[in-house]
């Protein structure tokens, strides 16, 4: 059966069936249709959301559709589900009618979220002072510091000990040790200075006329007199015992003459040594200005901090005349100088059986404790410019002193703890910290006392990690080695960029006024020969020495 098509009707004149009942043949008479052009654009078939309450516009095509509503139809119409629509539950009034026991899983996802922020937070704020840290450290290392000493092209370097071997030497020593003579005479300690804060700060006065003595080992009347005497095999003073002590904490180059006569050892240190000075900010991450004439360059600073701990250890003291004498005056002074409070302690350890060290140690001031006397060791830490510590001794010392001194630890490591074991040494009951700043960050010439505080050697050194079986373990292993060279002169030298000490043998005439010192650069110096180096070596003087025998004996017969 084949489908049949209608007669379809042509529209010459137009789009669309062509107009008038004849045409369409009462098929589409009741069927609405909206002329159009190709042009126009097409709207819906049926437009459900239209609001008919908008008449439309005259001009609209489809006004054809717009069928008007009939009331009756609409009166009919019923929902089967005569329930209210229900309300939204993210609108304003739900928030305050709803179970608070729903809002837990909520609340907490919100704080599991603010923790993982805050942890994100923290993680990228430990990476960026990471990045900071290197990058000072970077700086640092960068920075060229120079050799305390020049070295000779005559020199010959020995030995070079890495830091590294030092944390792992112990060496107990009797204690306390034997006290020969004390000499000198102290001043008493001025408690007032204990109740020192920012707010009432006192100005720190200078002491032009008293004298300061930096006398080295060997220049000591006392030692010569006591080593004629064989009292001992090793001579020091606390200055240079100390400085080797805390050698694995030093950062800046320093030097140590050593001097074998017979069977005894003199450590001794350079005239205008760097162990007269003090170190500032030395183990600081922040690098200092490297232009000498800067005020707060290395240099500067050590001078200026020298300064204030000498005027300091002079101002604490209750300068009435009142003075605690011993048995022996001050050796280094002449008749009619006017002396700082100082004495001088001459005690013997017993390093073994052979071999015993006398070193000359100082106290700087004494008090009445319970009718007995106590000694002092008196030091200055000094601030010259907040924005390098990062602590503002003004702000923080009254409220916060543990993290001010948290702070000179960690960048005074060194200075502080050779302070420590030199009050170890001399025995001193306590040991008293001034804390010293400018009046100006930009005045180094006149400053003002902050605060005072006293600690007990012992117990300090325990808070800041030194221990002294490990400082015994570092002399004792010195002494030995330098007890295994010949007789002669020998210098100690700090390398000034890696963490190691290197020996080199030196003339006699060596740091003599008249001794001139021609710096050598460092790839040319001598270096100390290899193991498979001296194993050559002593293979050839052996087959040397066999040629010379046969030599010898060829020519005998």
């Amino acid at each position: 059966m084949g489908f049949m098509i209608g007669h379809v009707p042509s529209n010459p004149d137009g789009w669309g069936p062509p107009e008038g009942p004849a045409v369409l043949e009462n098929q589409l008479q009741n069927v609405p249709y909206a002329p159009f052009s190709k042009s126009e654009k097409l709207g819906r078939i049926a437009d459900w959301s239209r609001n008919y309450t908008m008449r439309p516009s005259a001009r609209d095509s489809s006004t054809v559709f717009d069928f008007s509503l009939d009331d009756a139809d609409e009166e009919s119409f019923r929902l089967v589900d005569g329930k209210p629509p229900p309300r939204p539950k993210f609108g304003p009034k739900w928030r305050f009618h709803q179970n608070p026991h729903r809002l837990l899983p909520q609340r907490k996802d919100e704080e599991v979220e603010a923790k993982r922020r805050e942890a994100e937070k923290q993680r990228l704020r430990r990476d960026r002072l990471f990045n900071q840290n290197r990058a000072n450290a970077q700086k640092r290392e960068a920075a060229a510091f120079k050799s305390s000493v020049d070295i000779q092209p005559e020199w010959m370097m020995l030995d070079q000990i890495p830091f590294s071997t030092f944390s792992k030497l112990s060496f107990s020593v009797p204690d306390p040790p034997e006290d020969l003579l004390t000499s000198g005479a102290l001043e008493f300690y001025d408690r007032s200075y204990d109740r020192i804060n920012p707010k009432n700060e006192r100005r720190l006065e200078r002491f032009k006329t008293r004298n300061f003595f930096k006398v080295t080992t060997t220049d000591d009347p006392v030692i010569r007199r006591l080593a004629n005497e064989d009292r001992a095999t090793v001579f020091a003073t606390d200055a240079i015992l100390a400085t080797l002590m805390c050698a694995p904490r030093s950062v800046y180059s320093w030097d140590i003459v050593v001097q074998r006569v017979g069977n005894k050892l003199f450590f001794d240190k350079r005239d205008g040594s760097q162990l007269d000075l003090l170190s500032v900010n030395e183990t600081s991450q922040e690098p200092l200005p490297e232009a000498k004439d800067d005020i707060n360059s290395a240099h500067s600073l050590s001078v200026e901090a020298a300064y204030i701990n000498q005027n300091f250890s002079q101002q604490v003291l209750i300068r009435d005349g009142n003075k605690l004498t011993f048995e022996e005056p001050n050796p280094f002074a002449s008749e009619g100088d006017e002396v700082a409070s100082v004495a001088y302690r001459y005690r013997r350890w017993k390093l073994d059986d052979e071999t015993s060290l006398i070193a000359r140690c100082e106290v700087h001031s004494v008090i009445d404790a319970r009718g007995q006397h106590s000694f002092l060791t008196l030091n200055a830490l000094n601030e010259f410019d907040p924005k390098y510590s990062g602590v503002d001794w003004r702000q923080k010392l009254e409220t916060q002193k543990g993290a001010v001194l948290a702070t000179e630890l960690k960048n005074n490591a060194n200075k502080l703890a050779k302070w420590t074991v030199q009050a170890l040494l001399a025995s001193a009951d306590v040991m008293k910290l001034g804390y010293v700043s400018r009046i100006h960050p930009r005045d180094h010439f006149n400053h003002v006392i902050l605060s005072v505080q006293g600690h007990k050697p012992r117990e300090f050194a325990s808070q800041i990690n030194l221990n002294t079986s490990n400082m015994w373990g570092i002399v004792k292993s010195i002494v030995d080695l330098c007890m295994k060279l010949n007789e002669g002169k020998y210098v100690l030298v700090k390398d000034p960029s890696k963490p190691q000490v290197r020996i080199y043998e030196v003339p006699a005439d060596a740091f003599e006024n008249d001794y001139v010192e021609e710096p050598l650069p460092e790839e040319e110096q001598v270096q100390p020969p290899t193991e498979e180096e001296a194993a050559d070596s002593a293979m050839a003087t052996a087959s040397a020495s066999k040629v010379d025998e046969e030599k010898d004996v060829d020519a005998d017969v």
